[in-house]
């Protein structure tokens, strides 16, 4: 038997034919792995795409833009708002159970402060009330902060409950403790009776103080 494999004729028994099969599987493997070859360097030639780098400048822009939505967004005071403000006492606040509050003035935007809890934190501004007493408000959250002379409470509006309660800094301890050391009279009890003085008439003198004759 001949095969001819490229240019060369071979006469074939049962042994050539088994060599032949061994150079055809050869030389296919030989082709298959130059065709491998050839689509891995298309790949490795091919330039990598990059991806634009956002520059600080662009980040630092649109951090400043954000803030200022955030400023826009917050609505500016009333004078009566602002003469609150003025009164809030800011700073460290023991309150009931060991929880401590933190208000700090925001210098940026007059009239806003950040109340801390634990790890909640809001952003309230002063409400106008009736009663007279500080109210500052995080609509939002729904957070309520009340200051009175000797005390202040945080409350929250959703939960229907305080969230702090006799919280006091050190000017309110100090009204708090001279109201202990003075109670301020209760409505309740009665007014003191004060001595009731009779007065006396004098006696009548000469001829009006003695009783005509009949």
């Amino acid at each position: 038997m001949k095969q001819t494999i490229g240019q060369v004729t071979y006469t074939l028994g049962s042994r050539g034919l088994t060599t032949v099969a061994v150079a055809l599987f050869a030389y296919c493997l030989v082709v298959t792995e130059s065709v491998m070859a050839a689509e891995a360097v298309k790949k490795v030639d091919k330039p990598a795409v990059k991806k634009p780098a956002t520059s600080r400048k662009e980040l630092k822009s649109k951090a400043t833009q954000l803030a200022a939505g955030v400023a826009a967004a917050e609505q500016a005071l009333t004078p009566d708002e602002l003469v609150i403000a003025k009164k809030v006492e800011i700073g460290e606040f023991a309150c009931e159970l060991g929880v401590k509050v933190s208000i700090k003035a925001d210098l940026r935007l007059p009239g806003y402060f950040d109340l801390e809890e634990k790890k909640l934190k809001f952003r309230m501004s002063p409400v106008v009330t009736s009663t007279g007493a500080i109210r500052l408000q995080d609509e939002r959250a729904g957070a309520v902060w009340i200051q009175l002379a000797n005390k202040s409470m945080l409350m929250s509006q959703k939960q229907g409950s305080r969230l702090a309660d006799n919280c006091m800094s050190p000017a309110q301890m100090a009204v708090a403790q001279a109201m202990e050391n003075n109670p301020p009279a209760s409505l309740l009890e009665p007014l003191p009776v004060a001595n009731k003085v009779v007065a006396t008439m004098p006696a009548p003198t000469g001829s009006a103080a003695a009783s005509p004759a009949q």
